[in-house]
């Protein structure tokens, strides 16, 4: 069989290991579509995606259109003559003539157990609504997002102490792994679509600022879920002493006695090394990590150092 002639379509680091491997196998990338460069950082210095960095390494040709349905854009991707089109973590919706240029179809691989969590922030929605296991799944791409027939799925369980930055870390790989193996059984014409069951679907919006507040009155492993859910973007956050409070790292605890029932929501029931113990709706939120506005990221012993917490103070929503 003549190689295989792919355009590789991806932006965040979670599609980095998939073009990696894609670069060790039977593939020929035409090109790599990313997103536009912006402005990053305090010095608001223009930078690409890690998508494009690895791409520029590689000797990759790069295209980064700011709409990828222009008729420019279409042109330019149906000139590959391209047998796949592969995404993975890109960041535009594609129209059914632009999900028409390639010659078998165009595959996406999504991080999560389709049909759950569709949209732009899977991993952090499966953490923020606890669940126990996620996965990854490679489709055909479809006019409708993330609803297109599966071609592989692959589940891994989730850890307590999994956080939004490591459990993508983990899904990147395993979705690195199961994509070849999905290319593999298109490239030899052995797989199955199987359809969505719609009866399932649950969606993943993408985050926004304000749903990193914690609500001290849910239980701790909710609150617990909320701040590893929001590592990295937007930041699970509380309010002590009138400023804006980012929480970083936490352990939910079972309260014992009178810890259960003496205190409110969001009060600090007692202060360790390890530790600063708030009461939540009936469990106590071991906090390990966490920054005051205008002060840098600390552990709960230098925050305790420097800030003199005691306990009856209280964390609060605004």
């Amino acid at each position: 069989m003549a190689q295989i002639k792919a355009v590789f379509f991806g932006s965040s680091p979670f599609a980095v290991p998939s073009l990696k491997k894609m670069l060790e196998g039977p593939y020929k990338i035409c090109c790599v579509v990313t997103q536009p460069d912006k402005e990053k950082g305090r010095g608001l210095h223009v930078g690409g995606t890690a998508v494009k960095s690895i791409a520029k390494q590689s000797g990759l040709e790069t295209f980064q259109p700011a709409c990828v349905n222009s008729a420019e854009s279409l042109k330019r991707l149906s000139g590959y003559k391209a047998d796949l089109f592969v995404v993975i973590a890109y960041g535009q919706i594609f129209s059914e003539e632009l999900l028409r240029l390639p010659g078998i179809f165009a595959v996406n691989l999504h991080a999560s157990l389709l049909p759950k969590y569709r949209g732009a922030a899977p991993i952090n929605w499966a953490l923020i609504k606890g669940e126990r296991e996620t996965g990854v799944s490679v489709m055909r791409m479809s006019g409708r997002m993330d609803a297109g027939p599966l071609i592989l799925q692959r589940k891994i369980p989730v850890d307590l102490g999994d956080d939004a930055v490591t459990l993508t870390e983990k899904l990147s790989r395993e979705g690195a792994s199961l994509l070849e193996e999905a290319l593999g059984t298109i490239t030899s014409n052995d797989f199955t679509l199987t359809p969505q069951d719609e009866a399932g679907v649950t969606f993943a919006p993408r985050l926004k600022k304000e749903d990193g507040l914690i609500d001290w009155k849910r239980d701790a492993l909710e609150v617990h879920n909320l701040i590893r859910g929001c590592l990295s973007w937007p930041g699970a956050f509380s309010h002590y002493r009138g400023k804006l409070l980012k929480i970083y790292q936490s352990r939910p605890l079972q309260p014992s006695g009178r810890e259960q029932l003496s205190y409110e929501p969001g009060e600090v029931v007692r202060v360790a090394k390890d530790g600063i113990i708030v009461s939540c709706a009936s469990s106590l939120l071991s906090v390990g990590e966490l920054q005051l506005e205008g002060k840098r990221r600390m552990t709960a012993q230098e925050f305790i150092a420097g800030h003199r917490i005691c306990p009856g103070e209280k964390f609060s929503n605004k």
